[in-house]
């Protein structure tokens, strides 16, 4: 079950996830996040709102990969809409609410 977080920058999320241990960027091996949702798990979600414009949301995902792996990946407010891996994460989010 993941937990949802607000923090006042993705800088401060991501810092606190490290230090829970999510260190690999999941970002960079985004494909196999789109080829392989079930092998992921979503653990944290910490959003960012920005002020004064909402091109400056981003979401950022604290994932486990059935492997071990605890890393995150980060999705800007454009990306929802433009990035696969940001619609699959959005996807298992939805999914897990219903759980």
């Amino acid at each position: 079950m993941s937990k949802m977080y607000h923090y006042a920058s993705v800088s401060k999320a991501l810092e606190d996830l490290k230090e829970k241990g999510f260190t690999v960027d999941f970002n960079i091996n985004d494909q196999d996040i789109i080829q392989n949702p079930s092998h992921y798990e979503i653990q944290h979600i910490y959003r960012y709102e920005g002020k004064s414009n909402p091109d400056d949301e981003a979401t950022v995902y604290g994932i486990q990969s059935v492997s071990g792996q605890k890393g995150v990946f980060v999705a800007g407010y454009a990306a929802n809409s433009d990035n696969d891996a940001a619609k699959v994460l959005l996807d298992l989010t939805i999914k897990d609410r219903n759980s």
